[in-house]
């Protein structure tokens, strides 16, 4: 019988495995303890009660938060207020913390506070406008006040002529309408300061706050950003300001005689597009532009214009108009290189012979401006003949030119001056405004090619029109080319209405328009014809929060006559 023998030992009492053994009960000890611990460990944290106010009442937090500390670093008993109190009128105290038995109040503000312990400003003297809660407390008012225009940025409070009025500018569009771009206002506030409480008195009209205004600098050296290979030097500050701001549209200078004979030029001599439309007049000089741009040159450019006579009180073609009445002369010539054709021709006949500057004539508009890039002369004429309508500028850009010559119709913008008036108008109606384009005149009595405008622009059909499209009692600007606005008076019993007439003071003589044209004109005043009438209605129109056209929403006719509607919407 085969048994155990008696030196015989299980396989877990080997020496061998004495270590392992060992190990193992070591790390289940340490895990009992652990677990032990972490199970005191909450216990304690759950029954025990600290002394952190944090962790008590909503009273006990309230004492906590106010308690002066005897720390080296002291508290400050003044409100330390974020980013909300630039947009909101209404400041929430700290709420209820895990109790709803003290829930604080919530108080509509219309000032800053200090505490009485800190306020040991002398009332007599005048407010601090950089005062960072005066520029707080201007920023909040006007976007309370100016409900329908975004901000786009708030310029520095600049002391006003008395102690309590500060002058504050900011850049702003309207927040509905078509038109783009920013505009630029500066108010005069009024502020009251009664111990440490400030409040807001008053807001002054629009352009009320003239300190604020940006001041025209003169530069009378190179201007930075200036493309320096054109030896122009503006007079003025590089910028492309918002309307409101100072205009400086002087004519650009010749630096020196070196800078003039560097550059090269192109200019445009006759035809027959003097005195015509203003459409027509820009399609041709943008084709100048365009090619002077292709070629790499400067254009020069005649300052002066014929308005037509479609624009003038007389009906007749009146001469002498200046390009900057109409447009903003200060974007073009900071965006290109252009050069007034009087100053021009004075330093051609100063230098011509003695550096021997050389002038390309072409006579035909079908040169095309591939054939002139290797024309090394200082000057090209293209000189237009006396037939219409060969002699139109606009011919040399037809055709293959027109693939490879560019309209830069981006450097031509409106008067900063007219826009100026625009904003002023707007501001009056707080930019809250439906607008109305109602097409009457020459249209209206041509009845072979506009059989129904006359009827469905009379105040009866629009009063019916309207009437589902404008809420009734609502401001709306009419832009119109009738006469007489007498002629809508039927359409005041339902709506406030408002013409560019009732604005006559913004460019009468006492205005800054008027001495702002003036000053262009040699001293002569200037009349505030129909194309500017035409150009401010129509930015008024884009603007309106509603625009109700003539062609598409008061009568079917088509706007270039009958039987042009198809060929008008390809």
């Amino acid at each position: 019988m085969l048994g155990r023998p008696v030196s015989y030992r299980t396989r877990s009492s080997r020496p061998e495995n004495l270590g392992k053994n060992s190990l193992h009960m070591i790390a289940n000890i340490c895990l009992t303890i652990f677990v032990i611990g972490a199970l005191l460990v909450t216990i304690i944290a759950a029954t025990y009660e600290p002394d952190d106010p944090l962790f008590q009442s909503p009273t006990k937090i309230t004492t906590f938060l106010t308690s002066i500390s005897n720390s080296t670093f002291q508290s400050n008993n003044t409100v330390s207020r974020t980013g909300e109190d630039l947009m909101a009128a209404k400041q929430t105290a700290l709420a209820t913390f895990g109790s709803g038995t003290d829930a604080a109040e919530t108080k509509e503000t219309n000032s800053y506070e200090t505490s009485s312990s800190e306020c040991e400003v002398d009332p007599k003297e005048p407010l601090d406008c950089k005062d960072p809660e005066v520029f707080q407390l201007m920023m909040q008012k006007a976007i309370e006040r100016f409900k329908d225009i975004h901000f786009n940025r708030f310029g520095k409070p600049t002391p006003g002529p008395e102690g309590n009025t500060c002058d504050m500018a900011w850049r702003f569009r309207p927040k509905q309408g078509k038109a783009t771009g920013f505009n630029k206002d500066y108010r005069r506030f009024v502020i009251n300061r009664d111990n440490c409480t400030l409040s807001v008195v008053s807001i002054g009209e629009y352009h009320s706050g003239v300190n604020a205004r940006k001041k025209k600098k003169k530069n009378k050296n190179k201007i930075p950003g200036y493309e320096p290979a054109s030896g122009l030097q503006d007079q003025g500050g590089f910028s492309l300001p918002a309307a409101g701001e100072m205009v400086n549209d002087s004519l650009p200078v010749v630096e020196s005689e070196r800078a003039f004979i560097h550059r090269k030029y192109l200019i445009y001599v006759g035809g027959a597009d003097r005195c015509k439309s203003m459409k027509h007049y820009l399609w041709s000089f943008l084709c100048a532009l365009g090619e002077a741009q292709y070629l790499k040159r400067t254009l020069v450019m005649d300052i002066t214009l014929c308005l037509s006579s479609v624009y003038t009180s007389s009906n007749q073609d009146e001469e002498g108009k200046d390009f900057r009445f109409y447009f903003d002369f200060e974007h073009l010539k900071q965006a290109a290189s252009v050069l007034d054709q009087d100053q021009f021709w004075q330093l051609w006949d100063k230098w011509q012979r003695k550096d021997k500057l050389s002038l390309y004539v072409v006579e035909d508009f079908r040169v095309s401006p591939k054939k002139l890039t290797e024309v090394k002369h200082s000057l090209i004429m293209r000189k237009f003949g006396f037939v219409e309508p060969d002699n139109y500028w606009y011919r040399v850009c037809e055709g293959e030119t027109g693939s490879v010559v560019q309209r830069p119709w981006n450097l031509i913008r409106k008067s900063r001056r007219l826009m100026d008036l625009v904003a002023a108008i707007g501001s009056k109606l707080n930019w809250d405004y439906d607008s109305v384009h109602i097409v009457r005149g020459e249209k209206a009595r041509n009845r072979d090619l506009w059989p129904n405008l006359a009827q469905d622009t009379s105040p009866d059909a629009l009063l019916s029109t309207l009437q589902n499209k404008i809420k009734d009692g609502r401001d709306v600007y009419i832009a119109t080319n009738e006469a007489e606005t007498s002629f809508f008076e039927p359409l005041k019993h339902k709506y406030t209405t408002h013409f560019l007439n009732d604005y006559t003071e913004l460019w009468d003589q006492s205005s800054e328009w008027y001495s702002d044209t003036a000053k262009l004109n040699n001293g002569a005043p200037v009349e505030f014809d129909d194309y500017m009438r035409a150009s401010v209605d129509a930015e008024l129109f884009l603007r309106g929060k509603k625009q109700i056209e003539t062609f598409n929403d008061l009568t079917n006719d088509c706007k270039d006559g009958v039987n042009t509607c198809n060929t008008a919407a390809i």
